[in-house]
């Protein structure tokens, strides 16, 4: 039976990955619990026999049946309270529209949590206290939107303010976000220069999403920060427009 419970917490935890994720593949699966290929392949096999509805795509992962409802997901005490510093060190973001859906996320995710680790949570919130950004200054207000326009592959007109301080308009296919020294920045394809460009944030003074489409983009985030890195050796910072 001690040997069971291993198991058992394992294929509870494949099943909420599997709702986290549309297309999961059988690497991802071994990778995050640590187990064989073939081990995946008898998990997923358990999972089916037991009733869970997933959804085998040949060569490519598997899914759970489309409309398939799970009971809410059980969050351990740990897991509560890695949510609770996770929101404290969203709040000193300098992006609003960040702070204010990550809040209206995790007050979802709090009023599933039992009783007693709402208190425990609540009370690891007052012990916290994160010292980036003290006087919560928030320097931008476009991060969740331009997630969607990424998302909607939506093209993107902006009034950006240069680093020389020059006003221009351009339209944009945006392509990824990261953050540096508590900017955002912005990854997009600029439509006046033909060419990838990085734009601060802080320094669009308005944004306007089109319902004009763009077909997305080939190259992975990964392999666009190596062709940066290779192309401006040996400075390692990407330059922004």
């Amino acid at each position: 039976m001690a040997e069971d419970k291993p198991r058992l917490a394992r294929l509870t935890a494949i099943i909420t990955q599997l709702q986290s994720k549309r297309l999961l593949t059988a690497r991802e699966i071994s990778e995050k619990h640590k187990i064989s290929i073939r081990t995946v392949y008898r998990d997923i096999r358990t999972l089916e026999q037991s009733g869970i509805p997933i959804v085998t795509e040949e060569g490519k992962g598997y899914s759970l049946m489309a409309g398939y409802k799970l009971p809410p997901v059980m969050f351990t005490e740990d897991e509560a309270h890695a949510l609770i510093t996770a929101e404290q060190l969203i709040l000193k973001n300098k992006d609003q529209s960040l702070a204010e859906q990550y809040q209206n996320a995790v007050t979802k995710v709090k009023s599933v949590l039992r009783f007693n680790q709402q208190t425990k949570a609540e009370l690891i919130s007052q012990r916290l206290q994160v010292r980036n950004n003290e006087a919560n200054e928030k320097t931008s207000n476009y991060l969740i939107k331009l997630q969607s326009t990424i998302a909607n592959n939506l093209i993107v007109k902006i009034n950006y303010l240069s680093l020389e301080n020059q006003q221009n308009e351009r339209l944009i296919e945006p392509f990824a976000l990261y953050t540096t020294q508590d900017n955002w920045i912005l990854i997009a394809f600029c439509l006046k220069r033909n060419d990838f460009r990085a734009f601060r944030l802080d320094r669009i003074q308005n944004l306007q999403i089109t319902n004009q489409h763009f077909e997305p983009h080939k190259i992975t985030l990964q392999e666009y920060l190596d062709q940066c890195r290779e192309k401006y050796k040996p400075t390692p910072d990407i330059p922004l427009t």
